[in-house]
């Protein structure tokens, strides 16, 4: 036992040769190269990756910022277009299906016969038409048509017709227009295909028609209350909401009022007014001071 003790005292104190040093040395110069060398390619890829999604983010920023642009331009354009939509509609469709609705048309259709024709020329014979292809101008040629009419349903009339000459009629020699208005544009009015449906050939033929209850000396040929309906609510309708949609959201977009308003947090007046339990720790922290 003592032999072996005093062995591994003698070669504990023998000196290391400088080879094996030198091989420890180098092995751990060699790690420490290798990490710092994995350490400088993550933070490079790092790097790389954080250019790249900055990259991204711009992108995507530059894309919106144009589809934001142009959806600005668009609603501009659709809020212009509606004001003047809206403009033109009033004299075309929103004045007559109002003068229309006050008009009181019977919805069930009369009997009437056209009694005389006459077909004039010149601007001082058409004082009135029957019918105008176009509602702004002063017609050069036109159409103008007397009729009598009675209150017996024209589909009663036709089930029984009447001796014209025993017939009292309720309203005699009164003008005769295509609608309402007397005035219309193609395709859907044409003067000459009027004329010729009620007069000319036609005079004294009973034919179905609509009298005025509030005026009951204008009867016209064409009459709807549900197209008449259907016509004002969407000549009103679709341009005020289209103005007011395309406004509203420009006007979130870019009117800081706007934006504050819809930002506004429910705090503010909480942080005006504190809450019980604010006043009751300002309290103690006031009795703490007091005491110190």
């Amino acid at each position: 036992m003592k032999k072996s003790n005093t062995a591994n005292t003698i070669l504990s104190s023998l000196p290391t040769s400088p080879t094996m040093s030198a091989h420890h040395t180098y092995t751990g110069g060699s790690k420490a190269s290798l990490h710092s060398s994995r350490s400088s390619r993550s933070s490079i890829n790092h790097s790389t990756a954080n250019i790249k999604s900055n990259k991204i983010d711009l992108e995507i920023e530059t894309i919106l910022e144009k589809a934001k642009f142009y959806t600005s331009v668009c609603l501009g354009t659709t809020a212009i277009l509606s004001v003047f939509t809206f403009l033109f509609l009033i004299p075309f469709v929103v004045d007559p299906a109002i003068s229309t609705i006050i008009a009181d048309y019977d919805p069930v259709p009369v009997t009437c016969i056209v009694i005389e024709h006459i077909q004039a020329a010149g601007i001082k014979n058409c004082t009135w038409s029957s019918c105008r292809e176009g509602c702004t101008s002063s017609p050069n040629k036109c159409h103008q048509l007397y009729v009598n009419y009675t209150r017996i349903p024209f589909h009663e009339w036709e089930k029984n017709p009447r001796d014209l000459e025993t017939v009292i009629w309720d309203v005699s020699f009164t003008r005769f227009l295509i609608n309402s208005e007397g005035c219309g544009y193609p395709p859907t009015t044409n003067c000459s295909v009027f004329a010729q449906q009620y007069g000319f050939s036609h005079i004294g033929e009973p034919f179905p028609c609509y009298y005025s209850r509030a005026y009951p000396e204008v009867v016209i040929g064409r009459y709807s209350w549900e197209n008449n309906l259907v016509h004002l609510l969407l000549s009103l309708i679709i341009p005020t909401v289209l103005f007011a949609l395309s406004i509203g959201v420009l006007s979130y977009w870019y009117c800081p009022c706007c934006d504050n308003a819809c930002n506004k947090s429910s705090r503010v007046y909480a942080e005006k007014f504190p809450t019980k339990e604010d006043k009751l720790l300002c309290h103690s922290d006031d009795e703490d001071e007091m005491e110190y």
